[in-house]
């Protein structure tokens, strides 16, 4: 495993982190776009670690990186839906804490050599999360009322992202 490998699965995490901008300078005009540059942001996040595991070419950088670039999307997004008043603060909060515990956990694990890898509840999580924002962001369009859908994702993805980093902060102390 290579520390530094400028590959197709850096190249699409990175772009994630480009993405975040023209969401949020987008999404507050026109909404679809800022969804659909979203979901294409989202989906970078699916491709990256499957291409990456894929052909081989996981890199530290990569291991490090990948996360981050998924919490600065969701992060990113929730306090826009806040500041949209489409989301309660304390739901944006709670779910921002865990982001910010599960990363400094990681951190601290991998200052240590030790990589605590993705549980199927953080996956989950996220695809909740992803699908929450993009029903929340759209509101309603055409004659299809998406937010009542979004808010339940949403509270889906709050219970998930608590029991997640229960899990997450178990599975450190274990291997610490």
């Amino acid at each position: 495993m290579s520390t530094l490998k400028l590959n197709l699965p850096t190249v699409l995490t990175l772009s994630r982190i480009v993405l975040i901008p023209v969401f949020v300078f987008t999404v507050y005009h026109h909404p679809v776009f800022g969804a659909f540059v979203f979901s294409l942001a989202s989906l970078t996040d699916f491709l990256d670690g499957y291409l990456a595991r894929r052909s081989g070419e996981i890199t530290k950088f990569g291991i490090i990186l990948d996360p981050i670039a998924d919490k600065f999307l969701v992060i990113s997004a929730l306090v826009v839906l806040v500041d949209m008043e489409r989301l309660p603060a304390w739901i944006a909060i709670v779910i921002i804490a865990r982001e910010f515990l599960v990363t400094g956990l990681r951190a601290v694990a991998f200052s240590k050599d030790i990589i605590i890898p993705a549980e199927i509840g953080g996956k989950i999580k996220t695809t909740a999360q992803f699908a929450a924002i993009l029903c929340l962001i759209l509101g309603s369009i055409f004659t299809i009322d998406l937010y009542g859908v979004g808010f339940a994702l949403i509270l889906i993805a709050l219970v998930l992202s608590i029991i997640s980093g229960i899990q997450y902060t178990v599975s450190f102390w274990r291997k610490i």
